[in-house]
């Protein structure tokens, strides 16, 4: 069973910096990490792999230092993995990502499965996998808890808000994992020495071919116009007493402001 696993590489921090002048995160003196819901994509994987034989292929699309979060993936298993990387590729969207993404696969030639993270910590879109689907013209299964290959299909357990939903999806297919799928395993020694030794290829644009109007910032149509911080909420007012007489109140302050 051949699988592709899509990883990014994305900022180790919460206190996130954006550039006045683009719009774009700044990654520049930022330590960086694999996509938490992506290593959660890496373990399905190599579950899979363990239980019916095959290959993980994982890919990037990303700066030359995004090669380090595919490193990751080496030392956790992976069997090969690929850095997309151009100056091309600077300032895409989900869209252009997506694209981008779907048109290495399709170079890479034949899979059975591609595996995605559910969304990147740093963007929170959910959007790229289902892109992909769509570029490759894919059936898809989002929020995966759980996932079974059996034969050519694949049986998909989704987390929803109140229930789980229960889909076979025929082969091949797009799925995207949520946290709840597993737990990562951590590399070993063994994978450790492996990823050191390892090769990253690096595919560009002209290898992919790609059509450049679908690639990077042109290829976008979303763009960022302005990025703000909110305004502090006003401190507001506590209301006390007992229940019934805070209810009283609080019915009084709603209808003093003309809110009913």
């Amino acid at each position: 069973m051949d699988i592709i696993v899509c990883i990014k590489q994305v900022p180790d921090t919460t206190e996130v910096k954006i550039n006045p002048e683009t719009n774009t995160l700044v990654r520049e003196g930022v330590p960086s990490i694999v996509n938490p819901f992506d290593e959660n994509a890496v373990e399905a994987a190599l579950q899979l792999k363990e239980k019916h034989g095959g290959k993980v292929t994982v890919i990037t699309m990303g700066p030359p230092q995004a090669a380090e979060a595919l490193k990751t993936t080496i030392a956790m298993g992976a069997d090969e993995v690929f850095l997309v990387s151009d100056r091309a590729f600077a300032g895409s969207d989900t869209w252009a990502t997506s694209y981008t993404l779907s048109q290495t696969i399709k170079k890479l030639g034949h899979y059975d499965l591609i595996i995605c993270g559910k969304q990147a910590i740093d963007g929170d879109t959910a959007q790229v996998g289902p892109g992909i689907a769509e570029w490759l013209g894919l059936p898809q299964v989002t929020f995966a808890v759980k996932l079974e290959v059996n034969g050519r299909t694949a049986l998909v357990e989704r987390l929803l808000e109140e229930v789980n939903e229960k889909i076979e999806c025929p082969l091949p297919a797009v799925i995207t994992v949520v946290k709840q799928m597993n737990e990562p395993r951590l590399p070993s020694l063994k994978g450790l020495m492996r990823a050191k030794k390892a090769e990253v290829k690096t595919m560009n644009a002209a290898q992919i071919e790609g059509d450049p109007k679908n690639m990077g910032l042109n290829g976008s149509p979303t763009s960022v116009v302005r990025i703000f911080t909110p305004p502090a909420k006003g401190g507001g007012e506590v209301l006390s007493g007992e229940p019934a007489e805070i209810c009283d109140k609080l019915i009084g302050k709603i209808k003093e402001r003309k809110i009913i």
